[in-house]
């Protein structure tokens, strides 16, 4: 057999936010949120994207999105590609989930709480070792939870994840190992296979139930991912290198600029943006004859 990636956006909707994923959902978040205890007993999946409701706000295209029995929102996203500012982008979302609950003339109680769960295929906290990070308010020099404590960061870091197939014992560790995995495998693990919600996820990964049009656009994403990874990193090390050698660099931006350049035939103006942190202004001056 061959699994899809879960990794890719389309496969990791497919997988967790289609209308026979419910029950793969909910044991997916008790897993990682609680560490394997039946807290979530249903929940819907509802659409992920949140249009922006002031004019000049940013759309939000979150990967999966679903609201829980007692009104939690819980918003997942799967993210490949270690981009600029993508921990302000995941505070973002979540403030604005938040925050778009409310319609007008609605008071402040009838707002829920707020999980944001993000799994990164790259270390987003490097001087932790944690392979899940929860983060909430908290007052500085007590630790005092804050009383309306109601937006949860919650990280799941893959290359922190070690173990082998015979080392698996939690939920969570399955669950784990089959999003950093599945696309390597060929036959469903005997120790995953008697969870059944994780068989039902890779009956759903399935490649051979897939058409052969949504093989070529999966093929086609995955590929994408590895090309702008390469991409980023290649340009990364040719922009420090350029300011090394030339001591052209003067300060962040420069590199940002010069990084920047290294990309433009590789990746287009928003990704580029996202991964330098420069504005699409910056980058769209960068292509016009005159830069």
């Amino acid at each position: 057999m061959i699994f899809i990636n879960p990794k890719t956006d389309y496969a990791f909707k497919k997988i967790f936010g289609s209308s026979e994923s419910k029950d793969i959902l909910i044991s997916f978040l008790n897993a990682l949120i609680y560490e394997g205890n039946p807290t979530i007993e249903d929940l819907e999946i509802i659409n992920p994207n949140l249009p922006p409701k002031v004019e000049g706000l940013k759309d939000t295209y979150l990967d999966v999105k679903a609201k829980l029995s007692d009104g939690t929102l819980v918003i997942i996203e799967m993210q490949v590609l270690n981009v600029q500012s993508f921990g302000k982008r995941v505070l973002y979302n979540a403030a604005k989930t938040y925050a778009s609950q409310l319609r007008a003339g609605e008071g402040y109680r009838m707002l829920k709480p707020v999980i944001a769960l993000t799994i990164t295929d790259f270390e987003m906290f490097p001087n932790s070792a944690n392979l899940i990070s929860r983060f909430v308010y908290k007052e500085v020099k007590t630790n005092l939870t804050y009383p309306e404590n109601d937006v949860d960061l919650v990280f799941v870091e893959l290359p922190k994840f070690r173990k082998e197939e015979q080392q698996l014992e939690t939920i969570a560790d399955k669950w784990i190992y089959f999003m950093k995995y599945a696309r390597s495998l060929t036959s469903v693990p005997e120790t995953m296979d008697s969870i059944p919600e994780i068989h039902k996820a890779f009956e759903i990964a399935n490649q051979a139930k897939l058409s052969r049009e949504e093989v070529a656009d999966l093929e086609s994403r995955e590929q994408s991912i590895y090309d702008q990874q390469g991409a980023i990193i290649k340009a990364a090390e040719e922009g420090r290198e350029e300011g090394r050698e030339e001591g052209k660099l003067e300060g962040k931006r420069e590199e940002k600029l010069t990084i920047a350049r290294q990309l433009l035939s590789r990746l287009d103006d928003e990704t580029i943006s996202q991964t330098t942190g420069l504005t699409l202004e910056d980058v769209r001056n960068l292509r016009s004859p005159d830069s």
